[in-house]
Order: structure tokens, then sequence, then C-alpha cells
């Protein structure tokens, strides 16, 4: 992040910056809710800032207004994927889905991703960059302006691992939360994370409110290692210690995710053995039929295996419930629409890059 990044600053540094430019610490308070709560689409909307500070805000700090690239929505259910061009021309998808109990928008967090999860389109061809606050913010602002309804959830689950792009991340969390902003709930967030265990224990000590969802995938070590690169660095003991310890501090329950890949974790063996993992634990564990990516052969469950699976699971005291599918008739699977309009690009080894998250880590 750059101080030219305004939509990505406190509101204190937002007010700082006010200063620097001669203004008065209210001026800093009605700036921060311009670009926040009022989501304004240039500096000269903001007609109580004197104009002298408009045009030269104008000039020096470039306000970031996303445009979609590509729109499909849905004619079974109306959801809206977009995918949206930064400004150095890498894309993210975003997607909009309309629910009982309001408007829930999923955000990308990275251009690409590092993680290589085996039936993610998402990892194809690696990680380019993380994403500013502002990028993140500016999906949902977008999606706002478009559709032109409240915004109630905000799920970060797109493409990328949110807890690898972790300053950012809690940024975004804060700022569109915040009561000068759009203020969200922080217990109408979620983040998704397929397991980096360090980062785990930072986010729970930083004592949100927001919902963390494991990826999970599997019930064993093996099973998980097949699925996903990363849990050869951190073993699925480490994970659930992690996560029991988000519990412990933050007294959100836990949300599990676990994608049914036909023929690879949807047997009885794994029914039983995922019981025998989150029985006792305070949590919820959301099964979802994999989305079909034709670069990769993994096959989505047959629906009434789904079933069987899901009753058996309840049958152990499991809380568990099948995610509804949104938007099957599109470009479903993260990553998908994104691959379709990039220049092809030489392809990245699933896991390739795994090893490297020691350094960021750091």
């Amino acid at each position: 992040m750059t101080e030219q990044d305004i939509q990505s600053l406190y509101p204190e540094e937002v007010t700082e910056l006010v200063r620097k430019l001669g203004g008065k610490d209210f001026q800093g308070k009605q700036l921060f809710e311009w670009l926040h709560k009022r989501q304004a689409d240039s500096y000269q909307q903001m007609t109580n800032l004197p104009k002298a500070m408009r045009s030269q805000l104008e000039q020096e700090y470039p306000l970031l207004r996303l445009k979609p690239a590509d729109l499909q929505v849905s004619a079974l259910d109306g959801t809206r994927k977009y995918l949206f061009v930064l400004p150095d021309g890498q894309m993210v998808e975003s997607v909009w889905m309309h629910y009982r109990h309001g408007d829930s928008v999923c955000i990308s967090s990275q251009a690409g991703c590092r993680m290589g999860c085996r039936f993610c389109a998402s990892a194809i061809g690696g990680l380019v960059r993380d994403l500013t606050a502002q990028e993140m913010l500016e999906q949902v602002y977008a999606i706002r302006r478009d559709v032109g309804t409240r915004v109630s959830h905000v799920v970060v689950m797109g493409t990328g691992e949110p807890l690898d792009n972790y300053s950012n991340l809690l940024r975004f969390i804060r700022l569109i939360s915040h009561e000068q902003g759009m203020q969200i709930s922080q217990r109408n967030l979620t983040v998704s994370t397929c397991g980096i265990v360090p980062r785990i224990y930072d986010l729970a000590r930083e004592k949100l409110q927001i919902t963390l969802a494991l990826s999970l995938h599997g019930a064993t070590d093996e099973k998980r290692q097949e699925l996903m690169p990363i849990a050869k660095k951190y073993s699925l003991d480490e994970v659930m210690k992690a996560c029991d310890f988000y519990f412990q501090n933050t007294k959100r329950r836990m949300t599990y995710e676990y994608s049914l890949v036909g023929g690879v974790n949807d047997t009885q063996e794994d029914v039983r053995q995922l019981a025998q993992l989150l029985r006792g634990r305070n949590c919820h564990l959301n099964l979802i039929p994999v989305n079909p990516v034709k670069e990769r052969s993994f096959r989505q469950p047959d629906q009434k295996v789904a079933g069987n699976f899901k009753n058996k699971l309840e049958k152990y005291g499991i809380n568990v419930t099948i995610r509804r599918e949104m938007g099957r008739d599109i470009d479903g699977a993260c990553g998908q629409l994104r691959r379709r309009h990039m220049a092809p690009k030489e392809e990245m080894p699933f896991g390739g890059r795994v090893t490297e998250i020691t350094e960021r880590e750091k």
C-alpha cells in the first residue's frame, strides 16, 4: 500500500493527509465518509470540501473506480459474476448473490493464487500479486453501485488466499465495518483460509468478530495432501489446534468447508473420519459439491451420494449443510471467468510455490 491508495487509509490517516493539504481535522472525517459511506464517483462531488483541496486530491490521489470487463447473470437465480480489470491490467472476480437474509458479495483477495489446491481454477498460473485494501473494498462498492441495493454480507472466498495477504485483509475488514463507512457488521464477514497456521493464531489475537472458514476437504493428512499442497506444510493436527485457539479467543463458531469430490473424498470411511475429527467441536460444516473445472479431471459427486454423506454426518451429531448452488449456469467456480479472459501463460505445476510461503510469513 502507498499513501496514494487513499481508500486504503484508516480515518486517522485520512485526517493526517488532509492536514498536510492545509485542511482541518473535521474535513478529514468528511473526506473519509465521502470515500466509504457515500462512495463518491469523483472528488468534485465532495462539495463540502474546499475546491482547491478537491483539485489537489484529484491530481495526487486518484480514486479507484472499478468497471466490469465482463458480467454474467444467472438465468436460474439472478447471481451476478463480475470480472473487474485493475489499473495494472490484472483481473479479479467477484460475485453478488441474493439470499432471503440479504445480499451477499464474494470478493477476491489476490490476483491469482499460490496455494495450488488441485480442484481450483484460481491456482492455475500461480500468484501474480496481492490486492490492496482499496482494491478489495472497491469490488464491494462497485457491485453496490451496479445493483443498487444494500450489501449485508461479505465473503472473502474468491481468488487468492486471504491470510497470505494478511495486512491488507485486516485493513479491509476494519474499513468495511467502520462506523463512518459501510458499517457492515463483522459478524456478517467471512474469511476463508486453506490453513496458514501462524496467521490463524495472529487473526485470533486481533479479537475480531468475523467468521473464519477453514477449507478442510479431507479428514486425514493423507487425504488433504492429495487435494491441497499446503497440507504438506501444516499437519491436520496443527491446523485444528489453531482453529480451536481461534474459537477460544473470539468465541466465534468455526466453519469448515468440505468440497465433495466424486470418488475422492465422499466415501463412507470419509464420513466416519470426518465425524471423528469434528465431534465435540463448536462448528458448522459446509459440504460443497465440487464445481467442475474443464482443466481438471475432478467430478461432482452424485446428488444422492452427497445427500447420504450429509445424512450420515447428522447421525453422528455433526451440524452440517450442503451449500446451496448459486450461479450454476455461469462460470461458477473461482477463477474460471478470469482464466477465460487472461492471455494464456505458462502454467505452474500445482503446488510448485507453496514452499515459498515461509518467507511471506516472517
